[in-house]
């Protein structure tokens, strides 16, 4: 009798958290268990960390332990990437952070994406959400957490990206940067855009919803891009101008199941504008070009730096 095993469309692969803080811990359990149940998708989870070999096989996902770490034991995203590409049998990877929660929308567009583009990176903007308790995967829960997310209203702004898709024939190499710290998402993007592939916006396709959380899992319990390692990371992106990137930058956007180019909106037109400045003062040092393009913030930062 012949096997023919069915290789999955995609593999998602993430490196957790330690299981340790019982808020951190069920809003893993959440994201992963709704990963667990998309069809044509395979899992990873990697690390060492406290809990993780054990709610791997709680959820029955695969998890590979020994993950490169920077001096202070954080993981590294190159060596997830190469992780992820020696045990994966999908055409399709994806890293994405552990308090995301996916539903089937995510796999459609991910078909859809691929169907029009041989090189691309999918993304999209994430729905902030409360959750103080297990999610209850019964029939209906998608429909049920939806329009609980909608009652919060809270899209988050396109600077952020808790997940990049794209195929294994992109992202063959890439620097050592640290997980869990500002900058490498950035530069993705930048990567993308510098090699001619698709960067493919998919927030009018699908819902991504994260699972709010506090800062206590890192140092002093401040948010990553006041860490040094966010400074390293700045340093292996080429420098600032390559983490300027973000969702507003996208060159497609997946609606109806088509890409198209994204509708020029206020925030695109003055992102464009921001460049195109960047572009101009390039030989001015990062402060000043910061005050000419984004006066605004740096007047919030100064007022900040005279308390």
């Amino acid at each position: 009798m012949i096997v023919i095993e069915i290789m999955p469309l995609i593999t998602l692969f993430s490196a957790p958290k330690p299981f340790t803080d019982p808020h951190i811990a069920l809003i893993q359990r959440n994201a992963i268990k709704s990963w667990t149940l998309l069809p044509d998708v395979e899992v990873i989870l990697l690390g060492e960390e406290t809990g993780l070999a054990e709610a791997a096989r709680e959820l029955g996902v695969k998890h590979t332990p020994h993950v490169e770490r920077n001096a202070n034991g954080v993981p590294l995203i190159s060596s997830m990437f190469r992780l992820a590409r020696e045990n994966s049998s999908s055409d399709l990877l994806c890293i994405v952070n552990a308090d995301m929660i996916l539903m089937p929308d995510f796999v459609e567009a991910a078909r859809r994406s691929r169907l029009q583009r041989d090189k691309f990176v999918m993304l999209s903007q994430r729905w902030d959400y409360d959750i103080t308790s297990p999610l209850n995967f019964t029939e209906g829960w998608e429909s049920q957490l939806r329009e609980d997310v909608r009652k919060q209203n809270q899209l988050h702004r396109p600077a952020g990206s808790d997940f990049f898709l794209f195929p294994k024939s992109c992202y063959a190499e890439i620097p050592n940067f640290t997980i869990g710290r500002a900058g490498w998402d950035n530069w993705m993007i930048y990567k993308a855009r510098k090699e001619n592939w698709a960067v493919v916006d998919c927030t009018p396709s699908l819902m991504i919803v994260h699972q709010n959380h506090d800062y206590s899992h890192l140092p002093d319990g401040k948010p990553h891009y006041e860490h040094p390692e966010t400074n390293e990371n700045i340093r292996l992106a080429g420098g600032q101008a390559n983490i300027r990137y973000t969702i507003l930058d996208a060159t497609h956007q997946l609606v109806d199941g088509k890409l198209s180019r994204p509708k020029m909106t206020s925030a695109r037109l003055t992102r464009k504008l921001e460049l195109f400045l960047r572009m101009i003062f390039f030989f001015l040092p990062e402060s000043a070009v910061e005050n000419i393009v984004r006066p605004k913030r740096w007047k919030k930062r100064l007022k900040k730096i005279i308390r």
